[in-house]
């Protein structure tokens, strides 16, 4: 879907990993995608603000501004936001329960869809054992991104003026250390282990900023991805089915594009 673009209404919508606070942050695609998409529930499922950078060096242009305050104006207009807090917005794990403009804080939520399957809703950042187990691990594996996405940026100017299609260097290096040690896998198989404790039938995260809907082991393990690279969200509709939706702007044609399953989807972090 090309051109004019019609807003859609949802039952629930999540979205996770946009990193305020990042020049990585992608908060142009994130305004388009929350102007053309309306939701009776939000969930904000983590790393929304980018407190680990914010901490490094600060960086808050206006596009973070605009986020912010049109989910604020989407509060204020009666839909209800949940913001479920990451590793890198721990900070607001300090305040469960607590309403910020509208906006409810909650360590983690239990969603029952339209047709009563019920979800387990959490960041997933705990079962990442370099998070948990190796901060200073962690802190070096996000510098190291920091440093991709701005060698990121130059490769693709490059390319773009020798007619050459977007590549992300960000994404294939991050493929080579995941796949190393088959991280995607097994966290994703703890995650659903953790749905299956809960008796649901399914858990919605995000953290790996890899988007994926597959069953595991009778589990329907979602994963959110991320407003970086891949600007994924998932989306409920009125019926209790769930949708992806990759949302990109065609800055050459100044076009937007929605589109209903997302590309191959090679982005993911440890955060």
């Amino acid at each position: 879907m090309t051109g004019q673009v019609e807003t859609r209404h949802f039952r629930t919508l999540f979205i996770s990993d946009v990193h305020l606070g990042s020049k990585a942050a992608r908060t142009d695609f994130l305004l388009d995608f929350l102007r053309y998409h309306e939701a009776d529930t939000i969930f904000l499922v983590g790393d929304i603000i980018d407190g680990w950078r914010l901490k490094r060096n600060w960086y808050w242009p206006q596009g973070c501004n605009d986020v912010v305050q049109k989910l604020l104006r989407k509060a204020r207009k009666g839909t209800r936001i949940v913001y479920i807090p990451g590793n890198h917005d721990e900070f607001l794990r300090s305040f469960p329960g607590t309403h910020f403009g509208g906006i409810e804080v909650a360590e983690r939520a239990i969603h029952e869809m339209a047709d009563g399957r019920k979800y387990l809703v959490l960041h997933g950042d705990e079962f990442d054992v370099v998070v948990r187990n190796a901060r200073l691990l962690a802190y070096l594996g996000d510098w190291a991104y920091d440093a991709a996405i701005v060698i990121n940026l130059g490769l693709a100017a490059i390319r773009r003026r020798l007619g050459m299609p977007y590549w992300s260097f960000s994404a294939w290096a991050k493929l080579q250390v995941k796949h190393a040690v088959n991280f995607i896998g097994e966290f994703q198989r703890v995650v659903a282990e953790e749905a299956r404790r809960h008796n649901v039938e399914g858990v919605i995260c995000g953290h790996i900023h890899h988007a994926v809907m597959e069953d595991i082991d009778g589990i329907h393990y979602v994963n959110t991805g991320d407003w970086v690279e891949s600007c994924t969200a998932i989306v409920e509709h009125q019926d209790g089915t769930l949708e992806m939706i990759s949302w990109q702007r065609d800055s050459a044609v100044a076009e937007i594009k929605a589109l209903a399953k997302p590309p191959v989807l090679e982005d993911m972090q440890a955060a």
